[in-house]
């Protein structure tokens, strides 16, 4: 580090110990901050870099989707990432399901999830059958997952009947979207 960037660290140092001795801190105190302030400064800017990175890095539960999933098996990892939210998952059967995969949270704010795991993007029967299926498994909010994206159509109709979509590039927030749809309301007050 060159000499000049040592002089501003110190005499940004001095200032602010001399600032906190001048605002009341005792003297103790006011070297303290005078020590500390410089090194706090030479940190910020790699902590700040690394919280933000880290941040925007997937955990491993949040790995993307691998390429040769199949649809059962996105099921399962749509269900592994609801559960890690702590509330129940119920995987409905295969056939007979009224077109719900998934039934995810307690009565009655239960989100009943569609996983379309496609080479193309998802059209508007999965919205249709998840909204149709949901009341036949107790839900109350709907939402359809895919790898793919969602044709306009799809996310017109989804946008009628209040259902979430969840496309490829989503699936990083995945967790989130459930926590907030699970989560109990706040009562109204009349």
């Amino acid at each position: 580090m060159s000499t000049l960037r040592w002089k501003l660290y110190a005499a940004l140092g001095a200032a602010a110990g001399s600032t906190a001795y001048l605002a009341g801190s005792h003297l103790g105190a006011s070297v303290v901050v005078g020590l500390l302030t410089p090194a706090v400064v030479m940190a910020a800017p790699r902590f700040l870099r690394a919280a933000i990175v880290g941040a925007a890095t997937p955990g491993a539960r949040e790995r993307p989707v691998d390429v040769d999933m199949s649809g059962l098996e996105f099921e399962d990892y749509v269900a592994r990432i609801a559960r890690t939210c702590g509330v129940p998952v119920i995987m409905t059967p295969l056939s007979g399901d009224w077109g719900v995969d998934l039934i995810v949270g307690h009565r009655p704010h239960r989100l009943a999830v569609q996983c379309k795991r496609l080479s193309r993007p998802v059209g508007a029967g999965a919205v249709q059958e998840v909204v149709a299926g949901a009341p036949m498994h107790g839900c109350t909010k709907t939402m359809v997952v895919t790898n793919h994206e969602f044709t306009p159509a799809a996310a017109k109709l989804a946008e009628l009947h209040g259902c979430e979509l969840v496309g490829g590039s989503e699936l990083p927030r995945l967790r989130s979207i459930i926590r907030r749809l699970t989560a109990p309301s706040a009562p109204t007050i009349p």
